[in-house]
């Protein structure tokens, strides 16, 4: 677990995202979960070494950062539509029935994900306090219309979720890529300009990497626009992942999982867009 700066921390050994510890006055806040459930008490057990944890954020319902959450016994902090979205899921998860490019679709069969589904929720933002600090959680859609971002003062740092990509693509099959580009123009504001930004994914980010994600994002619309004017099918939408997916530097070793999520996501979102006509 590395300090990124006074009371705030950043690990990245587990599968999945990267889980964020803010810790103020001996007390903590978790930022999403290890996917597994022996990885959370391990994870929930290093924390505790600074601090009383006191509540579990989820940044949307993405299968990676919500599963292990079904062993942290904390609050859980989430957007109304998260939790909605969780009480849809059956209790059992398995994650080849519908593979994604997740890191949880190596999971066989998980249980209890009812015990995941979060309990504290909002519609737009969300105030508290944590010891000295104010922590803002904020409806930033975009990934899922029900992600958000966690503002943190003293230092200023946001906490991303997937809203910026770095080393590999997002999963586009949940997002509204209009609101996206919306939540991240955001971080222009003078209120967010000087703040320090860590994504999920890739850990800490400049804004070369935000104006990156931006040019990726919106590429996507007119190519699916384009598809559906011609009648074509949802293979259509995922046969576009090669050509973008030439704009990251994936590792050799991870590019059949992120053509995969790539592809996945493409064909999901045009379904939704562009519904076939019955």
């Amino acid at each position: 677990m590395r300090e990124l700066a006074r009371g705030l921390f950043l690990e990245s050994k587990y599968p999945g995202v990267r889980l964020g510890a803010v810790v103020s006055s001996d007390e903590v806040l978790l930022v999403d979960s290890p996917i597994r459930t022996e990885d959370g008490r391990e994870w929930l057990s290093a924390v505790a070494a600074h601090g009383r944890p006191r509540y579990l954020v989820v940044l949307d319902h993405h299968p990676d950062r919500v599963l292990g959450a079904r062993g942290i016994d904390l609050p859980i902090v989430s957007h109304d539509w998260t939790r909605t979205v969780m009480l849809g899921w059956p209790d059992t998860f398995k994650g080849g029935a519908s593979p994604i490019g997740a890191e949880a679709d190596r999971l066989k069969r998980v249980t209890g994900v009812r015990r995941a589904i979060p309990d504290l929720t909002f519609s737009d933002e969300m105030r508290i306090r944590l010891g000295e600090r104010e922590i803002v959680f904020r409806h930033r859609p975009g990934p899922t219309e029900g992600a958000i971002w966690v503002e943190v003062s003293r230092p200023a740092v946001v906490f991303l979720g997937d809203a910026v990509t770095v080393a590999e693509p997002p999963y586009l099959g949940e997002a509204d890529i209009d609101q996206w580009l919306v939540s991240l123009e955001s971080l222009r504001c003078p209120g967010l300009r000087d703040c320090a930004l860590i994504s999920s994914r890739d850990g800490k980010l400049d804004s070369a990497a935000v104006n990156a994600m931006m040019r990726f994002l919106r590429k996507i619309p007119d190519r699916l626009e384009r598809l559906a004017a011609k009648g074509k099918p949802p293979e259509a939408a995922a046969a576009l992942a090669g050509g973008l997916l030439e704009g990251f530097r994936v590792p050799q070793a991870r590019r059949e999982q992120a053509l995969l999520r790539l592809q996945a996501g493409l064909a999901r979102l045009y379904t939704r867009k562009y519904p076939p006509e019955r």
